[in-house]
């Protein structure tokens, strides 16, 4: 398809993570899906540079069956860690929530629509 054909003609890389709520089974899942269209779920996942730093603490943070409060920590930490260590200063950050309830976005820092 159209992914094969512009690997070889001028390749581009897409990746993506996908997070749902399965109402029928009451369980959240999450799904990482490489340049090359391999899907794997996950328990978390971070994309691009910023991976290099985030996903070390996800690894020794993360804990089956996590609250929000101590899933915010985390970025929480991931975000402190970015402004110290990043290349580049963002100083705004968007924190969706994908629930039984639906998807929300929670308000993290600095508003987004400031800068």
């Amino acid at each position: 398809g159209e992914l094969a054909t512009a690997l070889r003609k001028g390749p581009y890389q897409v990746s993506c993570l996908l997070g749902g709520y399965d109402a029928s089974s009451n369980k959240g899942s999450l799904y990482w899906m490489d340049a090359y269209a391999a899907l794997s779920e996950v328990n978390y996942g971070a994309q691009g540079y910023s991976s290099n730093f985030c996903l070390s603490i996800m690894d020794k943070d993360w804990t089956e069956g996590l609250s929000q409060d101590e899933a915010i920590k985390i970025v929480d930490k991931c975000i402190k860690e970015l402004k110290t260590r990043f290349l580049l200063s963002q100083p705004n950050f968007i924190f969706k929530v994908v629930d039984k309830d639906g998807v929300r976005t929670i308000k993290f820092g600095a508003d987004p629509a400031d800068t």
